[in-house]
Protein backbone atom coordinates (compact mmCIF):
# COMPACT_ATOMS: atom_id res chain seq x y z
CA UNK A 1 0.00 0.00 0.00
CA UNK A 2 3.04 2.17 1.16
CA UNK A 3 4.44 1.99 -2.84
CA UNK A 4 1.20 2.66 -4.39
CA UNK A 5 0.79 5.91 -2.54
CA UNK A 6 4.24 6.44 -3.57
CA UNK A 7 4.14 5.80 -7.05
CA UNK A 8 0.92 7.69 -6.97
CA UNK A 9 2.31 10.94 -5.02
CA UNK A 10 6.27 11.41 -7.60
CA UNK A 11 3.68 10.58 -11.05
CA UNK A 12 3.77 13.70 -12.98
CA UNK A 13 0.69 15.07 -13.35
CA UNK A 14 0.35 17.53 -16.84
CA UNK A 15 -2.37 20.26 -16.75
CA UNK A 16 -4.24 20.45 -19.85
CA UNK A 17 -4.09 24.47 -21.02
CA UNK A 18 -7.88 24.54 -19.96
CA UNK A 19 -6.81 23.63 -16.54
CA UNK A 20 -4.15 26.21 -16.46
CA UNK A 21 -6.12 29.10 -18.00
CA UNK A 22 -8.59 28.31 -14.99
CA UNK A 23 -5.36 27.84 -12.44
CA UNK A 24 -4.31 31.11 -13.60
CA UNK A 25 -7.96 33.35 -13.50
CA UNK A 26 -8.18 31.99 -9.73
CA UNK A 27 -5.12 33.90 -8.88
CA UNK A 28 -6.24 36.83 -10.73
CA UNK A 29 -9.37 36.51 -8.57
CA UNK A 30 -7.44 35.98 -5.37
CA UNK A 31 -5.01 38.47 -6.20
CA UNK A 32 -7.80 41.24 -6.88
CA UNK A 33 -9.76 40.35 -3.87
CA UNK A 34 -6.63 40.96 -1.95
CA UNK A 35 -6.39 44.47 -3.54
CA UNK A 36 -9.91 45.52 -3.26
CA UNK A 37 -9.81 44.02 0.66
CA UNK A 38 -6.90 45.99 1.77
CA UNK A 39 -7.77 49.01 -0.19
CA UNK A 40 -11.47 49.07 1.79
CA UNK A 41 -9.81 48.27 4.93
CA UNK A 42 -7.57 50.83 5.07
CA UNK A 43 -10.50 53.53 4.29
CA UNK A 44 -12.25 51.26 6.77
CA UNK A 45 -9.35 52.06 9.65
CA UNK A 46 -9.43 55.66 9.19
CA UNK A 47 -12.94 56.01 9.03
CA UNK A 48 -13.82 54.43 11.97
CA UNK A 49 -10.56 55.35 14.06
CA UNK A 50 -11.13 59.45 13.70
CA UNK A 51 -14.71 59.69 15.19
CA UNK A 52 -13.78 56.81 17.86
CA UNK A 53 -10.58 58.38 19.12
CA UNK A 54 -12.57 61.90 19.32
CA UNK A 55 -15.63 60.37 21.10
CA UNK A 56 -12.89 58.89 23.93
CA UNK A 57 -11.35 62.51 24.18
CA UNK A 58 -14.90 64.34 23.88
CA UNK A 59 -17.75 62.36 24.85
CA UNK A 60 -18.09 62.12 29.08
CA UNK A 61 -20.20 58.74 28.82
CA UNK A 62 -17.08 57.28 25.93
CA UNK A 63 -14.16 58.98 28.05
CA UNK A 64 -15.43 56.92 31.40
CA UNK A 65 -16.56 53.35 29.75
CA UNK A 66 -14.47 53.15 26.88
CA UNK A 67 -10.91 52.09 27.92
CA UNK A 68 -8.07 51.24 25.12
CA UNK A 69 -9.05 47.78 24.34
CA UNK A 70 -12.75 48.85 23.48
CA UNK A 71 -11.27 51.41 21.18
CA UNK A 72 -9.12 49.01 19.53
CA UNK A 73 -11.54 46.24 18.98
CA UNK A 74 -14.01 49.29 17.48
CA UNK A 75 -11.16 50.27 15.05
CA UNK A 76 -10.00 46.45 14.17
CA UNK A 77 -13.86 44.79 14.19
CA UNK A 78 -14.56 47.44 11.29
CA UNK A 79 -11.28 47.25 9.44
CA UNK A 80 -11.63 43.47 9.55
CA UNK A 81 -15.64 43.38 8.36
CA UNK A 82 -14.34 45.88 5.29
CA UNK A 83 -11.95 43.78 4.00
CA UNK A 84 -13.88 40.43 3.83
CA UNK A 85 -16.69 41.73 2.69
CA UNK A 86 -14.70 43.66 -0.30
CA UNK A 87 -12.46 40.66 -0.84
CA UNK A 88 -15.31 38.56 -0.78
CA UNK A 89 -17.48 40.96 -3.47
CA UNK A 90 -14.39 41.31 -5.80
CA UNK A 91 -13.87 37.67 -5.69
CA UNK A 92 -17.14 36.70 -6.56
CA UNK A 93 -17.47 39.26 -9.07
CA UNK A 94 -14.10 38.30 -11.18
CA UNK A 95 -15.38 34.65 -10.54
CA UNK A 96 -18.77 35.57 -12.10
CA UNK A 97 -17.19 37.60 -14.82
CA UNK A 98 -14.93 34.29 -16.02
CA UNK A 99 -18.04 31.91 -15.82
CA UNK A 100 -19.56 34.38 -18.47
CA UNK A 101 -16.33 34.69 -20.33
CA UNK A 102 -16.23 30.14 -20.58
CA UNK A 103 -19.95 30.01 -21.47
CA UNK A 104 -19.94 33.00 -24.22
CA UNK A 105 -16.26 31.55 -25.53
Amino acid sequence: MKAAWEIKRNFPLIASPYEEQKISNAKKCTQEGVRAGAKSASIACVTSAIPTLVACRKIPWAKANLNYTAQALIISAATIAAYFIAADKAILECARRNTHYEKSG
